[in-house]
Order: C-alpha cells, then structure tokens, then sequence
C-alpha cells in the first residue's frame, strides 16, 4: 500500500525489478533547497525520509501527496488503492509521478538589485541606488511550495528557486522604500533608516510569501549604496557642519590638505604648515576672500536663504547649506524667464545686471528702472 513504513527493501512476486530505495544523501544536501529524483518512481521503490527533509510527489502538475515524518516508506498498490492513481499495475508499471526532497530547515540567502533602484528625491532629483542583503527563511508548506516553484514556475533546481526568492525580496524592498518616501524619506535619510525598512519588509512577507509555501524569518545586513556623487555631496555637507565653516572655507581647507601631500615645492610646505595648524581648515580661512574674488569670474546667483553670492551651477549654498533650486529669473523689462546665472535677457537683451530701480531726477523718487515716467511727479525718464 502506498505509504506503508518499511524496515527493509521488499519484495513482491509480481513486482517489476529494478526498484531501488530513494534517498537524499546528507553530502549533497548542503547548500541545496530541493532535489528532484533523477527517475520517476517504480513499484516497490523505498523513499527514505529523514528528520530535516521532506518527500513530495509531484503529478500532472500538482502534488499528489507528501512524507514529513522521518522513516522509509514501501510503495507498492496491492493491498490498496492508490491516491491519486499514482501508480497502476497491469502487466508492467506506467511510471507517471516525480519526487521532489525539499529542506526544512532553516536557509541563509543574499539578495540585490540586478538594476539601479530610481529614487526622486526633492534636492538630488533621480538617484540610482544600489540594493542588497541577506534573509533567513524556510519552506513552510511543502504542498505549497512544490505547486507554484515546480508547477507554475517550472523550476528544478535549487538555483532557479533561490534566484525566484532573490527577486521576491528584492520587490519588497522597493515597496517597503516607496512607503517610506510617501512619509517624506529623503536619500539623505537612508542610512538612518535601514532598520525601519528591514521590519517594514518583514511585516509584508508573510502576506506576500504564503502563497509559496515560504516564511521570511529574518531580513538583515541591509545595504542601500548612493552613487559616489551624492556621497561624496552627503559627506561633505556633514564635514561643514562640524567644522562650522561655509563651502569657501571647506574647499579652501581641502585644497591645503590636498597640496600637503605634495612633498616638494613651497606650496607642500606651505600646506603643511596649515595642516599642522587646523587641518587646513584655518588656512581656509585667510584664503577665503582670495577664493571669493575668484568667484567673480564666473556666473553666480544669491541664496534666497541667507543672500549669499554662490556660483550659478551649484547646488546648494556654500554658506548655509541651502538648496539653491534651478528657478529661473525673471526680465523686468519683458517679463520672460531668464535662466539663473545669465547677464542679459534672451528675449529682449535686458543687462539683467542693471539695479532694479533708479532716481527720478526732477523729484527724486525711486523708480523702476524699466519705467518710462515718473509715477510720483509725471516727468518723463
């Protein structure tokens, strides 16, 4: 009868020679979630369940039954009928079921993102971020499992599954990120909340999972890389709040550092000397107004924050860390929007350079330096 517990290999007269006892051998068991028996099963085969395993008979593309008690079960269909007609005896067997072994331990996997996650960020716009990590999960229902990885996903091998699960996880790690970012999590915030992010995924898998036959136990070592630009912006940023300084004064401290390392010349000496004195930091400061009249050579724009002039293509305000957005100006003369940094209008050709207001003459009031008369006395400018 199918499922009898054997204590040794039997024997039928009827029985079709050739049958062997069936079992997953401990050495080959390490690192693998599942083995298919390379033959389909034959009358009186034996099936050898141990205690951290189980046997599951695959059919037609459903499972028929399974074996999760340890012992050695005796296939034959005399004294009984069969489940599912797993096996039929006439004058030979017509071998139709497969058997699949499947852990039921505990297993350790590493995900990550084949493709860069795009997260919109308020002040970095779109950044590609890298994803990975590790989990801890068990087959929790073998019926389960085996139907949707072997019948609906028509996988075989312990990497094909591994692979489904790396991808499954993967998604929830970007639906656990888009929760977050509804709440307004910045990329700057990230690393702060990677803990957050790991119980969030823990607390969809069970939902998501179950339909696998598959419990998430553990998410950890959870790693979410920025590019090297935007961590390089982060830390920089972090430096200057530390240090108390605006971003002229940083660069001018980074540049002494950097020509420290130099050791010939007298700017290495001189560079030296700074370090030695506030790891360039000082010296930032006595550079300063030579680094700001550098500036002038180029386009700049004010904060709106605290009115700094800061160079047209930076992000943010060297002096107080604010964004300093990409709005556009506006002509005063048209009205058309210039874009920041630029000394005429494209429109008209207005010097965008020319005070906004100006003296009338005959009486002395401010006027706008677009106005063609006076409002105040009526004279003509």
């Amino acid at each position: 009868m199918f499922g009898k517990k054997s204590s040794k290999i039997p024997y039928s007269g009827g029985s079709v020679a050739g049958s062997i006892t069936i079992a997953w051998e401990t050495q080959f068991k390490e690192g693998n979630v599942m083995w298919k028996v390379p033959r389909l099963i034959r009358l009186n085969d034996n099936i050898v369940v141990r205690e951290d395993e189980t046997a599951v008979f695959f059919r037609d593309g459903k499972v028929l039954t399974y074996f999760d008690q340890p012992n050695r079960y005796a296939l034959t269909d005399f004294n009984a009928p069969v489940v599912g007609e797993l096996l039929k005896f006439f004058s030979g067997v017509q071998q139709q079921a497969e058997v699949y072994y499947i852990q039921r331990r505990f297993l350790d996997g590493k995900f990550g993102s084949p493709e860069p996650y795009q997260f919109t960020d308020p002040t970095f716009g779109v950044v590609n971020l890298k994803v990975y990590g590790e989990y801890r999960w068990k087959i929790s229902s073998p019926e389960n499992f085996i139907n949707q990885f072997v019948g609906t996903f028509n996988v075989e091998t312990s990497d094909d599954v591994e692979a489904r699960m790396r991808e499954q996880i993967v998604i929830l790690v970007y639906t656990a990120m888009g929760q977050m970012k509804e709440k307004g999590l910045k990329v700057t915030d990230i690393p702060a909340n990677l803990t957050t992010i790991e119980q969030i995924i823990l607390a969809m898998a069970p939902d998501h999972f179950r339909q696998y036959g598959v419990e998430i136990n553990k998410i950890q070592g959870l790693n979410i890389s920025l590019p090297d630009e935007v961590q390089k912006a982060i830390d920089t940023r972090s430096d200057m709040s530390v240090l108390g300084v605006n971003y002229i004064q940083y660069q001018a401290g980074q540049a002494m550092v950097d020509a420290a390392k130099n050791p010939t010349g007298v700017a290495g000496a001189g560079a030296g000397l700074g370090v030695g004195l506030g790891a360039g930091a000082g010296m930032g400061y006595g550079m300063s107004g030579q680094l700001m009249g550098a500036s002038q050579t180029q386009p700049t724009r004010t904060c709106p924050k605290c009115g700094s002039l800061v160079p047209a293509n930076m992000n943010f305000c060297p002096n107080c860390g604010s964004p300093m957005g990409n709005q556009a100006n506006t002509c005063p003369k048209c009205g058309a929007a210039v874009p920041a940094g630029s000394k005429f209008c494209p429109n008209c050709g207005y010097n965008m350079s020319t005070p906004a207001t100006r003296k009338c003459p005959s009486c002395g009031a401010e006027v706008s330096s677009t106005a063609k008369f006076c409002p105040n006395c009526g004279k003509q400018l």
